[in-house]
C-alpha cells in the first residue's frame, strides 16, 4: 500500500482550514496518524487518511477521509523535529530546538498559553544576542545567535504587512468607536484578535497609537 503524501496549507485560526490561506502561517500535513480537535492560530494541524476532499472550496476541521484531525501545539511539532534532527545527527539544530521546546514548557508550567508570545520572545533574544556578538568582533557567534532566531521564525505565522495591519486597525477603531488615546486597549483587544497572531503586539500598539492620534 502506498503511503499517503505530504503537503502543506496554512491555518492561520480557529475552526474551518481554507485553502485560499495557503501563505498565512502553519504547516498542515495528512497522515496516517489519528487525531481529533480543532486547529487554532499558530497550531501546525495534521491531517489523517488520503488526501482532503475539496466542499464549497474550504478544508473542514471534522476530518478527512473519514479520520478525526486536531491541532498539534508548537511545543509538540518541536518535540517532533528534535527527534528526526537527532536521527539525522543535527546536534546543533537538536540544541536550538531543545532551548525553545524547555522555553515553551515553562510557560506552559507558569500557566501561559501563547505559544506564539514564547516564540517571538525568544526570537528577538537571539537577534539582540546577534547584535551585542556582531558589535564585539564575534560574528562567529553573531550568526549562531541569527542561525537560531531563523530557525525560532520557522514556527511562526508570517507577519501581516503594513497594509494589512493598518486595515485592521482600521476596522477595530470603527468597530469600537474609538477616538482618543483613552480607547487603546479596547483597540489593542480587537486588533490582536483579528490579527491571529500574525502582528506582534509593538508593532501593532504603534500603528494603533498613531491611528488615535
Amino acid at each position: 500500500m502506498r503511503k499517503s503524501p505530504l503537503s502543506s496549507l496554512c491555518v492561520p485560526s480557529r475552526g474551518h482550514c481554507d485553502t485560499s490561506d495557503l501563505s498565512r502561517g502553519t504547516t498542515v500535513r495528512w497522515s496516517r496518524a489519528v487525531i481529533a480537535a480543532e486547529p487554532q492560530a499558530g497550531s501546525r494541524v495534521i491531517f489523517s487518511g488520503a488526501a482532503p476532499r475539496r466542499s464549497g472550496g474550504s478544508l473542514r476541521s471534522a476530518g478527512y477521509g473519514g479520520y478525526p484531525v486536531r491541532a498539534v501545539t508548537v511545543a509538540e511539532q518541536v518535540r517532533a523535529d528534535i527527534t528526526t534532527a537527532m536521527k539525522a545527527g543535527e546536534r546543533d539544530r537538536v540544541g536550538a530546538l531543545r532551548l525553545v521546546l524547555s522555553e515553551l514548557q515553562k510557560a506552559a508550567k507558569d500557566g501561559g498559553d501563547d505559544e506564539l508570545a514564547v516564540l517571538r520572545r525568544e526570537r528577538k533574544r537571539r537577534l539582540e544576542a546577534a547584535a551585542q556578538f556582531r558589535d564585539g568582533g564575534r560574528p562567529e557567534l553573531a550568526r549562531s545567535e541569527e542561525s537560531e532566531a531563523e530557525l525560532i521564525a520557522g514556527y511562526l505565522p508570517a507577519e501581516l504587512d503594513d497594509a494589512a495591519l493598518d486595515a485592521i486597525v482600521a476596522a477595530a477603531v470603527a468597530e469600537t468607536g474609538a477616538s482618543s488615546a483613552a480607547d487603546m486597549g479596547r483597540v489593542m483587544k480587537a486588533v490582536m484578535a483579528r490579527s491571529e497572531g500574525r502582528a506582534d503586539g509593538k508593532r501593532a500598539s504603534a500603528r494603533v497609537r498613531e491611528a488615535l492620534a
